[in-house]
């Protein structure tokens, strides 16, 4: 068994800061905490209040990091609490750098997946894939992502390749793992999950215990490598959760 040192823990979430910078996908309205307001009840101590209370307004899937699930494209209202079963999972970190397409498009390709893992995929029956895109920068933690700016995104075939080897957890430093505007057609979430192209219904060879984390960002001192994977959720009833996935070192 690989031995873990649980008390050296690397964050690899984005901190949102209701205050301050913050990313962002498709120009929706910023995340943001106000203090409420009830009668003679004031949720600010610097305001008078006896302690501090907020209510809070964000998007999961364009405020932040989030993590989903295949309810994400279905008619079925399904909780990302139902489908994510695993606490700690092994987990491979790998650093692509992503092609340049005929139209400007950047791309994750199958071949860029392949030389860029060190374990066999054949190893990795169950596991989490994380994907940092180079050049790797602390933007990241508070860029705009819009018709203007279209992030990276994989192409069909490396997706296919993702499920072939196993991967069970995706997590990825770009705010979808498709095209940011594609029409609707979510390709690559379907291809993850096993949904028929433009169905938005399960079959029976759905993953529905797999799930999708966005806009991660792994600091560039954290090498590729094997590591053990905390993904932890808010207890949302909903396709997606606020999430902070935590990584510990093999000795």
């Amino acid at each position: 068994m690989s031995d873990f040192d649980f008390t050296d823990t690397i964050d690899i979430s984005i901190p949102l800061n209701f205050d301050g910078p913050q990313p962002n996908a498709y120009s929706v309205e910023r995340a943001s905490a106000k203090a409420c307001e009830y009668s003679e009840l004031v949720g600010d101590t610097r305001r008078g209040g006896s302690c501090n209370f907020e209510s809070i307004t964000f998007i999961p899937h364009c405020n932040g990091t989030h993590t989903e699930c295949v309810g994400h494209i279905t008619n079925e209202r399904i909780s990302l609490r139902d489908c994510l079963q695993d606490v700690m999972m092994p987990a491979l970190l790998v650093s692509v750098e992503p092609v340049s397409l005929s139209n400007g498009d950047l791309v994750i390709s199958k071949n860029a997946l392949e030389l860029s893992m060190t374990t066999p995929p054949a190893q990795s029956g169950g596991a989490a894939l994380i994907v940092r895109t180079l050049p790797n920068d602390e933007n990241k933690l508070s860029r705009y992502y819009n018709e203007q700016n279209i992030p990276p995104y994989f192409t069909k075939e490396a997706m296919r390749f993702i499920v072939e080897c196993g991967f069970k957890h995706l997590l990825v430093d770009m705010p979808s793992i498709d095209r940011l505007f594609d029409e609707g057609k979510l390709s690559n979430h379907r291809i993850f999950w096993n949904v028929e192209p433009g169905s938005f219904e399960l079959n029976p060879e759905s993953r529905i215990n797999s799930t999708i984390t966005e806009l991660i960002y792994v600091p560039t001192d954290v090498a590729d490598g094997e590591y053990l994977l905390n993904l932890q959720i808010a207890p949302f009833e909903s396709d997606a959760a606020p999430s902070r996935p935590v990584l510990f070192r093999v000795n």
